[in-house]
């Protein structure tokens, strides 16, 4: 791994074909939401497989709090696609066939020439791509359990949302003289705030 790929820095705002073909650059796809990057081996690799089973199952919650989810793999579309349907997926896959984010993170799993993977890696990003926790899964047991995930996405979102805890006098006084800069959807309108949180 690049040594500048830690906590605290921000993460490469790679541009890569979703599932449809169609471009997709991160720091688009993150809008002010906290986002989830599982860097993944392939469809052939049963380690991910599982995982991606467990974000499945986890969707319903991870939909509902305004947080944002992508793979990459470096598999073609064609598999890539396979995988998404096989797992039931709705949020964004990327592919990578020409190993552009295996390079530049210094992530080659030398140990498979066969695949040339990448080091199946989990980031979990502030806004602005700003790195908070970093799963290295060479081994299943290095990647977030699904509870895992939940204190981490609790954690940020305490940290980024200042209506976090609406019940201070504070946020009250605020909110009666409608001081509303602090409160979701922070000004925006709705159809702003359902465009934010659309996947695909």
């Amino acid at each position: 791994m690049r040594a500048d790929i830690v906590p605290g820095a921000t993460f490469p705002d790679f541009e890569l074909p979703d599932q449809s073909g169609k471009r997709r650059r991160l720091s688009e796809m993150q809008g002010g939401d906290p986002m989830v990057v599982v860097l993944s081996r392939g469809a052939f690799c049963p380690k991910d497989r599982r995982q991606l089973t467990n974000l499945v199952q986890l969707w319903p919650e991870i939909n509902v709090a305004y947080t944002k989810v992508v793979t990459i793999s470096t598999d073609g579309l064609l598999e890539t696609n396979e995988l998404r349907d096989g797992l039931g997926a709705t949020w964004p896959f990327l592919s990578d066939p020409g190993r552009i984010v295996q390079k530049d993170l210094d992530i080659a799993e030398y140990t498979d020439p066969e695949h040339n993977p990448m080091i199946p890696h989990t980031f979990v990003l502030e806004p602005g791509l700003r790195i908070f926790k970093i799963y290295n899964g060479y081994w299943f047991w290095g990647r977030p359990s699904n509870e895992d995930l939940r204190h981490d996405l609790r954690e940020i979102t305490r940290k980024i949302r200042s209506d976090w805890d609406i019940s201070t006098p504070e946020m009250r006084a605020k909110w009666d003289s409608r001081q509303r800069d602090d409160f979701w959807p922070y000004g925006r309108t709705m159809r702003e705030v359902l465009a934010s949180s659309r996947q695909d």
